[in-house]
C-alpha cells in the first residue's frame, strides 16, 4: 500500500525540507482611515500589537486640490498621534495600503491615494464598515481604488485580516 501525501510529508525523510523559520512580517503596511467613523476604528485597531504597520487618518484634500488632478501630497494625513505625514513619504516605505471607510465622504482621498499607489506599484485594499445599504457610499468611493474590498459589519475583521497578513 502506497503512503499518502500527508503521511509522506510528515515523515522524517521529508522533515529536512521543512522550513521552520517564522514568516517575516509584511513590509510596513499603511492603514488609512477615510472618514470620522473609520478613524475611530483605525485608532482602536492601532492599539493592538503590530510588527510594522502604521496607521493614519485622512482629513481630506488640501484647499484648492481637485480630486482628478490632486498630487499625492495634497492629501492631508495625520498619524494616530496627530502628527502630519506626507503620502509620498509613506508610499516609499510600504508595499500595501489598506483604506478603511464607512461612508463616501473620503472618496476624494481614496481616489488620490489609489492613484498614487498605482503609480508607485503599491497594492491597495479596502475595508468597508457597515451593513447593507449604509455601506453603499463607501463601496462606491473605494471600488475604483482598491484591488480588494472587504465589506464587514464587524471591525474585528480588520484586526484579523491584518494579523493574518502579519502586519
Amino acid at each position: 500500500m502506497a503512503m499518502s501525501e500527508s503521511a509522506r510529508a510528515a515523515s522524517a525523510a521529508e522533515a529536512r525540507f521543512r522550513i521552520n523559520a517564522a514568516i517575516a512580517p509584511a513590509r510596513a503596511p499603511r492603514i488609512v482611515a477615510l472618514d470620522a467613523r473609520a478613524a475611530g476604528v483605525v485608532r482602536r485597531v492601532a492599539a493592538h500589537q503590530w510588527a510594522n504597520a502604521r496607521f493614519v487618518v485622512c482629513e481630506g484634500l488640501a484647499p484648492g486640490a481637485n480630486r482628478g488632478d490632486a498630487s499625492p501630497d495634497s492629501v492631508l494625513l495625520r498619524d494616530i498621534e496627530g502628527t502630519p505625514v506626507l503620502l509620498s513619504e509613506e508610499l516609499t516605505r510600504t508595499d500595501a495600503v489598506f483604506m478603511v471607510a464607512s461612508d463616501d465622504s473620503g472618496a476624494a482621498c481614496a481616489w488620490t491615494i489609489g492613484r498614487a499607489c498605482a503609480e508607485h506599484g503599491v497594492m491597495t485594499a479596502g475595508f468597508v464598515l457597515g451593513d447593507g445599504f449604509e455601506a453603499d457610499g463607501a463601496v462606491a468611493g473605494l471600488r475604483p481604488h482598491a484591488r480588494v474590498l472587504l465589506p464587514t459589519a464587524d471591525e474585528s475583521d480588520v484586526v484579523e485580516v491584518l494579523r493574518a497578513l502579519r502586519a
